[in-house]
C-alpha cells in the first residue's frame, strides 16, 4: 500500500514538540502563489518510521522537518518530496491523523494528496528509505496536484 492513513497515533506527536521544526515553516492560504510552494530540506533521521506507523517505511528525524499552517479552501492539498535518493514522507494533519507514503511520486519519490484538507498546522517529516542516509530533497506543497 503506497499511502497509509493512521488514526490516533500519539507516539510521534510526543517525540516532536509543537514548537520544534528543523527546516522552518510557512503560512499558506487557499489559492496561494507560487503553486507549488517549494523549499529545500535534508531527509532522514534516527527514528524508524515503522516503529510509529505500521506499513510506513524509512527513517525520520525526531523533530518535525517542516510545518505548514494552511487556511483551507475548496482545493485538495498535495505534499511531495523530490530527491536523487529514495525518500519517504510522513504528515500529521491538524486533526491528528497521520499520512505516510513511499513511492507514489515519480521514481522513488513520495507524494500524497489530502482530500478536503482542514485548516490548521500540518507537520511534515521527509525520511530516507535507508538508515543513515541523509539526502538533499525539495519539499513541495500544491493545490494543483503533483507538480
Amino acid at each position: 500500500m503506497k499511502q497509509v492513513l493512521a488514526l490516533g497515533l500519539l507516539a510521534l506527536a510526543a517525540a516532536a514538540p509543537a514548537s520544534a521544526q528543523t527546516f522552518g515553516s510557512v503560512n499558506l492560504r487557499a489559492g496561494f502563489t507560487p503553486d507549488p510552494y517549494r523549499t529545500t530540506i535534508t531527509s532522514g533521521g534516527n527514528i524508524q518510521a515503522s516503529s510509529y506507523f505500521s506499513n510506513c517505511t524509512g527513517w525520520v528525524a525526531d523533530n518535525v522537518d517542516y510545518r505548514i499552517t494552511y487556511q483551507a479552501g475548496s482545493f485538495d492539498l498535495t505534499i511531495s518530496a523530490n530527491s536523487n535518493a529514495d525518500t519517504t514522507l510522513l504528515v500529521r494533519a491538524p486533526n491528528g491523523q497521520f499520512y505516510c507514503d513511499d513511492d507514489s511520486g515519480a521514481g522513488l519519490n513520495p507524494a500524497l494528496t489530502i482530500r478536503n484538507p482542514q485548516s490548521g498546522t500540518y507537520s511534515v517529516w521527509v525520511g530516507s528509505y535507508r538508515q543513515g542516509e541523509f539526502a538533499r530533497a525539495t519539499l513541495s506543497i500544491s493545490e494543483l496536484g503533483l507538480q
